[in-house]
């Protein structure tokens, strides 16, 4: 998968290059998951997508609101309040990526 990817991608051009994740994003956790790996955003063009097709700009809205809340969840959870805090520490298994 594109976030088992993610770390080596990251090694390979270090501090050069700014990296942002775009690969099946569609949980607030799984933002916090990319953001934790070393990722400096996150796109989230299919759920954008879903909710557009399904109720318009109030779709797209309402997607944008569920990701926030789940990170904001997911955050408070590992036990941070700023995005900027957030890293390897903050999952369970950070070796499972590093293969």
């Amino acid at each position: 998968s594109s976030i088992e990817a993610l770390p080596a991608i990251l090694d390979a051009v270090g501090n050069d290059i700014e990296v942002h994740f775009d690969g099946g994003i569609r949980t607030g956790q799984q933002i916090l998951k990319a953001i934790a790996l070393g990722a400096k955003s996150t796109y989230i063009g299919r759920a954008f997508l879903y909710g557009l097709g399904a109720a318009g700009e109030q779709g797209v809205t309402d997607v944008l609101n569920i990701l926030h809340k789940e990170l904001d969840i997911s955050m408070a959870l590992c036990g941070e309040r700023d995005i900027l805090n957030v890293g390897k520490h903050n999952l369970v298994n950070p070796d499972v990526f590093d293969r």
